[in-house]
């Protein structure tokens, strides 16, 4: 493999060579998604509690809350091990093709040719609720695939995904 050879003949000392099969296999740009499942663990614990308190405590009107504190709870938890079970996935970006995963920590991606991505943009101030800004949205084949800022290890992150893609959305 090209990655042992040295630099050149004279030079071993050097260290490995670049070579162009030591590029990913996308050949171009590949940006990991960050998983952060247990930071609802908090918000978790708490609807719990206090859910179970009101159903046990109070009466109708307040055990009707608690149920819903209790429902809040057991989706985030399912998000939670979802985080824990399945790794946070990555966006890959090559010559002439686009792999975008469904949603953070879910099995499956999808795949799409670079020229049916249509734009790719920032959106910083008018982001859907309960979203980080910036928010990446990439649209590609009439559908829109957001990516907000907690998804990723840095802002910078986002930034090469969208320059990465910026002849695609420069075109259409």
């Amino acid at each position: 493999m090209a990655r042992s050879e040295p630099a050149s003949p004279d030079s071993p000392a050097t260290g490995p060579a670049p070579s162009d099969d030591a590029a990913p296999v996308s050949d171009g740009t590949v940006v990991d998604l960050v998983a952060t499942p247990g930071r609802g663990l908090g918000w978790i614990a708490f609807c719990l509690v206090a859910g179970v308190l009101l159903v046990w405590k109070l009466a109708t009107v307040g055990q009707w809350i608690g149920v819903g504190l209790l429902v809040i709870a057991a989706i985030a938890g399912a998000y939670a091990v979802l985080g824990y079970v399945y790794p946070a996935g990555r966006i890959r970006i090559g010559g002439d093709q686009v792999e975008l995963p469904r949603a953070r920590s879910r099995p499956g991606v999808v795949r799409y040719p670079r020229d049916q991505v249509g734009a790719a943009y920032l959106l910083r101030h008018k982001t859907p609720w309960l979203k980080t800004a910036p928010v990446l949205i990439v649209e590609a084949a009439g559908r829109a695939h957001a990516y907000p800022r907690d998804w990723f290890a840095s802002e910078v992150d986002q930034r090469r995904v969208l320059d990465a893609l910026a002849p695609a959305s420069s075109d259409g």
